[in-house]
């Protein structure tokens, strides 16, 4: 079983200038390109984007709610990835085997003291 490391960053707000990039679009994704790139290099997975919603103070008392969007990146924690690591598998554990029925002990044979009645 592979355990990972988990990196959250924050998307970029803005396009960034690169030859050949002249629309909006083309600029940002110049930019989220640039971060994706980078993290790959040192190994990370991309693995999704989220948008969340966090809390912001405005003003002395107020507090409105604005919209982060984070990038989520991810790879194999090192001392997982170790060739000794095997995988363990995990497997129901067995119900108890029952002993076998006890037998209830037979009663008492009536005591042999002969005739009842001693004129028999």
């Amino acid at each position: 079983m592979t355990i990972w490391d988990y990196r959250v960053t924050a998307a970029p707000k803005r396009g960034i200038k690169v030859k050949g990039a002249k629309t909006t679009e083309d600029r940002f994704a110049a930019a989220l390109e640039e971060v994706m790139n980078q993290l790959g290099a040192e190994g990370w997975e991309y693995v999704r984007s989220d948008t969340l919603p966090v809390e912001e103070r405005q003003g002395l008392t107020g507090r409105t709610t604005v919209y982060q969007t984070l990038l989520v990146f991810r790879r194999p924690r090192a001392e997982a990835a170790a060739p000794d690591a095997t995988p363990r598998i995990l497997r129901p554990v067995a119900a108890p085997i029952a002993a076998p029925p006890v037998a209830a002990p037979e009663p008492p044979a009536a005591p042999l003291l002969g005739p009842a009645d001693p004129r028999d």
